[in-house]
């Protein structure tokens, strides 16, 4: 497995944040929100999200210097406050190397260590079993199959919640 780190970004990533990004194999996954094509200043708007947000904690995935994908923790209010929801993508050509089983692992150590998180999920579109696949290696079950519940794409899918909870509960 290739190494690589988990660390903030920067604006200087723009440009590799763009290039692996602007994939429709990427795209096919993630919500809308995403854009496709995936544009420098995309990537910029992105990166400035991800230095101001103060309710998500959103890291580059760092191969050799270069940002090839990203992670992030959604952190939950209100009555959901013990709960953050993972979202995650990588540039395809560092699929099947690891390094996203081992990034989600990582992020669930940040939540259950350094936000005191009881339950961390994710929502994974049923035409992305590699996805559920990586996620039931860091320790996920899958809780929920929402019926025919997104549209991507033009196509109607079931939407798949995994959730996994912190071993040691919190304490308020």
């Amino acid at each position: 497995m290739p190494s690589f780190t988990l660390r903030p970004f920067n604006l200087s990533d723009s440009k590799s944040l763009a290039y692996h990004a602007n994939n429709r194999k990427i795209w096919e996954f993630v919500r809308d929100v995403f854009p496709h094509p995936y544009t420098e200043e995309d990537a910029e708007s992105f990166i400035n999200y991800s230095i101001e947000t103060k309710t998500e904690i959103i890291f580059a995935i760092d191969v050799d210097g270069s940002a090839v994908g990203a992670i992030g923790l959604h952190l939950k209010d209100d009555v959901y406050k013990l709960n953050g929801e993972i979202g995650y993508w990588l540039g395809v050509e560092y699929h099947g190397k690891g390094i996203i089983t081992q990034a989600i692992s990582q992020i669930v150590d940040i939540a259950f260590n350094e936000y005191n998180l009881l339950r961390v999920y994710a929502e994974v579109f049923s035409n992305n079993p590699a996805s559920a696949r990586v996620l039931e290696k860091n320790g996920f079950t899958l809780e929920a199959t929402f019926k025919k519940s997104i549209i991507k794409d033009g196509k109607i899918l079931d939407s798949m919640v995994f959730a996994r909870l912190n071993k040691n509960t919190p304490s308020f």
